[in-house]
């Protein structure tokens, strides 16, 4: 019998603690697979800060540089710096990369550090409890807006992709999400094209994936599904959002 699927060798043979429904565990399947197909396994190192992923060194077969909460950017570019032979990634949820680690993620990518971001944008802090993110949606309830948020207390959700977009040194920055399965190919691929703008030695890349979070928003996995597609994709259009890497060297719409 031909077989079509297998867990990638970069998988450890551990179990995900991650909840039932949320997109983390199907983001590292995908990494695993395309450090895997790009050969990548032996020199790969990635940079995980504090939150819900805190623990991806138990997952994924690489080598890993556990970073404090925000500090991911800083520590992936010492990492490169100093090893650059070395194919680094930062794994960064919302309240890490857009909240305290805004600064350093930002002049990482003026900076055109060749490191890839994967941005987990679940709208709300995972790990800690469900408060608020930067991300967070006008009107959706948390642990800390139990009224929905709002704009003239809380301001709008941060459209970070477009602010590292603007940044001169990124060169391809793409949104995309794992709520379904036409969805998640569209996600290995952009995660594909991120991961060679850093073996051509182009710049800085980013992808930004909508990953459901049914334990936080109080939802069904299926729920959650559906609520990225019906809300989160309408404050957060799955699109690419800057790309230098095809010769024309235009910006997105």
């Amino acid at each position: 019998m031909k077989q079509v699927f297998k867990k990638p060798r970069l998988i450890k043979p551990n179990t995900f603690h991650y909840c039932p429904g949320c997109g983390h565990s199907i983001i590292h399947r995908l990494i695993a697979e395309i450090l895997e197909e790009l050969d990548l396994a032996e020199i790969a190192i990635c940079v995980p800060p504090a939150g819900c992923a805190v623990l991806a060194y138990n997952y994924l077969d690489i080598d890993m540089g556990e970073a404090a909460h925000g500090r991911a950017a800083a520590v992936a570019t010492g990492l490169k710096r100093a090893l650059p032979d070395k194919f680094v990634i930062t794994y960064q949820g919302d309240g890490d990369i857009a909240a305290i680690g805004t600064a350093e993620s930002i002049h990482a990518a003026n900076r055109g550090e060749q490191v890839s971001t994967i941005f987990v944008n679940n709208a709300v802090y995972g790990m800690t409890g469900g408060q608020m993110a930067p991300t967070t949606l006008l009107g959706q309830n948390t642990t800390t807006t139990p009224g929905g948020r709002v704009a003239s207390i809380h301001g709008n959700p941060l459209d970070l992709s477009e602010m590292m977009a603007i940044a001169k040194g990124s060169v391809y920055i793409e949104r995309t999400a794992v709520n379904n399965a036409k969805n998640i190919i569209k996600t290995k691929k952009a995660i594909t094209k991120a991961f060679k703008v850093q073996i051509d030695g182009l710049g800085f890349s980013m992808v930004e994936i909508l990953s459901p979070c049914p334990t936080n928003w109080k939802m069904s996995p299926i729920d959650a599904c559906k609520w990225v597609d019906e809300y989160m994709t309408k404050i957060f259009p799955l699109k690419v959002i800057k790309d230098l890497t095809d010769t024309g060297k235009k910006d997105a719409d």
